[in-house]
């Protein structure tokens, strides 16, 4: 067999071969997670690599191609959610620099908005992380239904209720936190 072979000989054209046979299969698993040509080949040589180094781990308990195959979307499910959570951080300063630069700018008459608008950003920093990502992803990203099913691999009714199980955590926070900037 090709991976014993290659476990026991260490031989880089060995792993070619591999390498070879398996490509197209490894992009087309990065790619349906990317949505990008280029994202989904920077990832596949992420896997390869990782591979090299793992390659012992594999038992035969399955086929090859099986194996690989797992290994291959725990890594993509591994990198999706690392750059999802990158993102989200990347929007949440960016709505916190959005808010400084309104307040700059801002009225008399405005503030009282504005106060609402900081403990609303406030009450997101509260709640739990998915489901200040979801709420996050369909009004601010404008995420439709369908976007987001892709996203939270889940049926359009699911992604509906935890949309409104969102919406009703956060206004039981934020009802809590804006009420006590009056007290």
């Amino acid at each position: 067999m090709l991976v014993e072979l290659i476990v026991s000989s260490q031989d880089p054209l060995l792993f070619k071969v591999l390498y070879e046979r398996y490509v197209l299969m490894v992009f087309d698993k990065c790619l349906s997670f990317s949505k990008n040509n280029q994202e989904a080949e920077d990832i596949c040589q992420d896997i390869f690599l990782k591979l090299l180094v793992k390659i012992h781990s594999f038992r035969g308990a399955s086929k090859f191609s099986t194996w690989l195959y797992s290994f291959t979307y725990n890594h993509c499910v591994n990198y999706y959610h690392r750059n999802k959570f990158k993102k989200f951080e990347k929007n949440a300063s960016n709505i916190e620099q959005m808010c400084d630069e309104v307040i700059a700018q801002a009225s008399d008459e405005d503030l009282s908005q504005l106060l609402k608008v900081e403990k609303l950003n406030e009450a997101l920093g509260l709640i739990p992380f998915e489901d200040k990502e979801i709420l996050i992803s369909k009004y601010q990203d404008f995420k439709s239904i369908k976007d987001l099913m892709g996203i939270h691999n889940a049926g359009e009714s699911a992604i509906k209720m935890r949309l409104k199980r969102a919406k009703e955590k956060l206004l039981g926070v934020y009802n809590v936190v804006y009420f006590q900037a009056l007290l």
